[in-house]
């Protein structure tokens, strides 16, 4: 099969709705490489580099609850800093870059993701469409 490893995917793919921070980006725990009080940081495997994670909110009306909020995990070599508040929003939106999802079975036997994404940034303006009749020209 010529799928091996992450799938690459693309934002509007996986958040079709949009998406919001609603926790703060955190290091990654290597849990193999911690031990005895010391903290390492998690490293992914096929780039090596550091991994942090957010939660964020699906902004997909349909999900329930439950469903609504993931992790994302951003390979960085730094701590990636999330957009700024937007005025008058209770959460932040924002996108991603650089998106894959891996499958797995979780420890309820159901199938789930691990989202992987290289960049985080604030949403980007959406192309307004053409005026149609004669403001169009």
């Amino acid at each position: 099969m010529a799928l091996q490893g992450p799938i690459p995917v693309t934002f509007a793919m996986v958040f079709p709705h949009g998406c919001y921070v609603v926790g703060e980006v955190e290091p990654v725990k290597d849990f193999d490489g911690s031990s005895n009080g010391r903290f390492v940081q998690s490293r992914d495997k096929q780039t090596g580099e550091l991994v942090w994670q957010v939660a964020v909110m699906d902004g997909d009306p349909t999900l329930k609850p439950a469903q609504k909020t993931v992790a994302v995990k951003i390979l960085a070599p730094v701590q990636p800093v999330p957009p700024q508040p937007m005025p008058g929003l209770p959460f932040t939106p924002v996108e991603f870059d650089g998106m894959s999802v891996t499958p797995y079975v979780n420890a309820a036997g159901r199938l789930a993701y691990s989202i992987k994404v290289r960049e985080m940034h604030a949403p980007r303006q959406q192309a307004q469409p053409a005026k149609a009749g004669k403001d169009a020209a």
